[in-house]
């Protein structure tokens, strides 16, 4: 009897278990969880974030630019409209409503720069499935804390809707697609290249705790 093949998204989550689990339960997100999250941390946070998600409009324009099917491209146009008229509308509204200046911040600092630019030559210089891995990574995390905090007391009406945003089921469904991507071209990829894409799913964990940490810095 043959042996049946892991999907690939079983496989890079197994094999990065542990640096996923100590994203997903950051103090970030603990506190979150135990509405202590501090107004200084939050607003920090959300101007490194609003920088990155203007960086994710690129890096899912590369991988649209990229994808192999209309198909694709279709969804991947769905995603840009999201973060363009969604995401990023939700970042102009709260800078304005919390009166924070991202001019003031340092988002070039290494921590929120290693995140952002490394994310963004991935998919310069990748291929394809290395945007679909790395944003796997990021977006599948997001789904997973975010639906747990959307059940916790989170009495900041603003961090409670960017939690909501992404417990929500568009996002859900965003991060199902990349994790059907994933798998659908992992039945034919060799088990050196099936390694590769887990050891980026397992980078971007790492630079993700090392982003969220910057918003306590």
């Amino acid at each position: 009897m043959s042996r049946t093949l892991e999907s690939l998204s079983d496989q890079v989550i197994r094999e990065n278990r542990a640096v996923f689990e100590a994203m997903v339960s950051h103090r970030f997100v603990e506190d979150i969880k135990a509405d202590r999250l501090s107004k200084e941390v939050f607003d920090r946070y959300l101007v490194y974030e609003g920088d990155f998600v203007d960086t994710a409009i690129s890096i899912f324009a590369h991988a649209m630019a990229e994808a192999a099917t209309i198909a694709q491209k279709r969804w991947l146009i769905g995603v840009l409209d999201a973060l363009a008229n969604q995401q990023i509308a939700y970042f102009e509204k709260t800078f304005n409503l919390r009166r924070i200046d991202p001019s003031a911040f340092d988002t070039n600092r290494p921590e929120v720069a290693a995140f952002r630019d490394g994310m963004l030559e991935s998919a310069r210089s990748g291929k394809f499935l290395d945007t679909i891995a790395a944003m796997f990574a990021a977006e599948w995390m997001y789904w997973t804390w975010s639906r747990q905090a959307a059940e916790c007391r989170i009495s900041d009406p603003l961090l409670k809707e960017w939690v909501d945003l992404h417990a929500h089921e568009d996002f859900a469904a965003q991060a199902r697609w990349l994790k059907t991507e994933l798998d659908l071209a992992g039945d034919s990829l060799d088990p050196a290249e099936r390694t590769r894409l887990s050891a980026i799913f397992g980078r971007v964990q790492q630079l993700e705790i090392d982003f969220h940490n910057a918003a306590y810095l």
